[in-house]
């Protein structure tokens, strides 16, 4: 079977299968006394074209999108490690301006390595504390969904051929995650990313799309795109976030939009 067959979530279930990896259903992995570490790579021509987005920008991606898994597991940024693999014709300015990019996040550059390399790649760990992870596992029925904040934004500049920064959402993870029963960061799409707390859940995940708050110029179909990294939680009481679904009895994600079923697409690595 090749990659493009078994996709992302086939090769961590077969890797969990075969006792190769393990405690990896989750945004980030928790250790021993409230350690969280998380880590993922950003590759140009894959992630990111540099003619659409900033060094200075893509610093922050490259940060934002490590501190969002972070965020999903309630868990303090206390440092990044930074891997760079690059072409050595690429200008020191350049480079200079992408790491000035990730400490406009606020989290400190604590270690990381250095590489030559035919494309840009970047590959990030960031390490932080929690005094409680949620995890995607805990959604019960009955319970409410909320999201952090507008989603869409990231679908809606990929079609103008640029990018945006994403959120950084790590009060907001601390905060939902002293109550909330599960939650996870919105990367690969609402259905998709939904579908994942479902089936570790053992529940049904009932999202009413027409409740969804929507970035200004995005569309419903933008939903799908991925990369929005707001929080989706699972909780009893919503307060103030955006409520816009329920858990059920059941398995898998049921998506209406003003009572009528409606699909979403996402992105699944390697297809």
């Amino acid at each position: 079977m090749k990659l493009s067959e078994a996709g992302e979530l086939g090769l961590l279930a077969e890797l969990e299968r075969r006792g190769l990896a393990r405690g990896i259903e989750h945004d980030a992995a928790a250790l021993g006394d409230g350690v969280v570490v998380t880590q993922d790579a950003l590759v140009e021509g894959v992630h990111f074209r540099l003619d659409r987005i900033s060094w200075r920008d893509l610093g922050w991606r490259a940060a934002a999108v490590n501190l969002s898994d972070l965020a999903a597991s309630g868990a303090t940024a206390e440092g990044l490690l930074v891997t760079l693999a690059a072409p050595a014709d690429t200008d020191l300015e350049d480079v200079l301006e992408l790491y000035a990019g990730m400490a406009e996040t606020g989290v400190r550059i604590v270690g990381g390595d250095t590489t030559r390399a035919d494309q840009l790649l970047l590959s990030v760990t960031a390490v932080g504390r929690a005094d409680r992870v949620p995890g995607r596992a805990g959604a019960r029925p009955g319970d409410t969904l909320v999201v952090t904040g507008p989603l869409g934004a990231a679908g809606a500049a990929f079609r103008r051929e640029t990018y945006v920064r994403p959120p950084l959402r790590l009060a907001e993870g601390r905060e939902l995650a002293r109550h909330a029963h599960a939650q996870l960061d919105l990367s690969d799409g609402l259905a998709i990313d939904a579908a994942r707390m479902a089936a570790r859940s053992g529940c049904r995940l009932a999202i009413d799309l027409e409740r969804v708050p929507i970035a200004p110029g995005a569309e419903l179909a933008d939903l799908g795109f991925g990369e929005d990294y707001e929080l989706l939680a699972a909780v009893e009481e919503p307060g103030s976030l955006t409520v816009i679904g329920r858990c059920e009895e059941g398995d898998g994600v049921a998506l209406t939009l003003d009572g009528e079923p409606y699909e979403l697409g996402g992105w699944e690595h390697f297809r």
